[in-house]
């Protein structure tokens, strides 16, 4: 366990440097863990974001997804990109003092309703693949390029179902938060599948469904 200390207070933080406790979150938390996620100064436009999120935590228990955020703010992900440049998740949900955690997201209409809004917000995106289709750089990718991905494999109906995100972001949260990919006996045990019932879901395969789709690749 980390600690932050800014004015005189001290908050703990998780091994990623998230409050431990997003009860704990005020406005003195958010001006200093902005000035270690290279923002000097947090404008207007910073907070009508942050007080977005924490909103929507407050409400719902589950940390929005960038596109629900761009969406409600007006802001093209490239615009999100300049207010906060370390990133969405090491950036502005650190600020806001919410984690985005797997366990956490209703696989439903909150996900159905980001996928809606994905064309809109990323059309013009471009993502960098090697000869094999898997994503090159894992920090690009978003739920665009797995809803396009899946359009062109072997998914059944071209469509990604709650079950197929419950997969992919246990497989982005375990390489965003322990930077190793899991196993495919784990990440069934994780998401309470068999091994008959992950087939079905991703028929190319752990390695050139599952893994592409998230954005990952193993390496040995």
């Amino acid at each position: 366990m980390n600690s932050f200390q800014y004015k005189n207070a001290t908050y703990e933080l998780d091994a990623q440097g998230c409050l431990l406790d997003p009860a704990c979150w005020n406005r003195d938390f958010a001006e200093g863990m902005a000035r270690e996620c290279d923002i000097p100064v947090l404008s207007s436009e910073h907070w009508d974001v942050i007080n977005y999120v924490r909103n929507v935590y407050d409400k719902t228990g589950v940390c929005p997804t960038i596109f629900a955020a761009c969406k409600a703010s007006g802001l093209r992900p490239q615009e999100m990109q300049k207010l906060f440049p370390t990133g969405y998740h090491r950036g502005l949900c650190r600020v806001a003092g919410v984690h985005y955690r797997v366990s956490a997201i209703p696989y439903g209409e909150h996900i159905r309703q980001s996928v809606a809004d994905l064309r809109a917000l990323s059309g013009d995106k471009v993502y960098a693949t090697d000869v094999r289709g898997f994503l090159v750089d894992p920090d690009s990718w978003d739920e665009n390029f797995a809803v396009h991905r899946a359009m062109e494999m072997h998914i059944p109906g071209g469509k990604l179902t709650d079950d197929h995100w419950r997969v992919i972001y246990y497989l982005r949260d375990v390489h965003q938060v322990q930077h190793r990919i899991p196993n495919i006996y784990e990440t069934c045990e994780s998401c309470d599948l068999d091994l008959d019932t992950f087939e079905r879901l991703f028929p190319d395969g752990y390695h050139r469904g599952a893994l592409k789709i998230a954005g990952l690749r193993f390496v040995q």
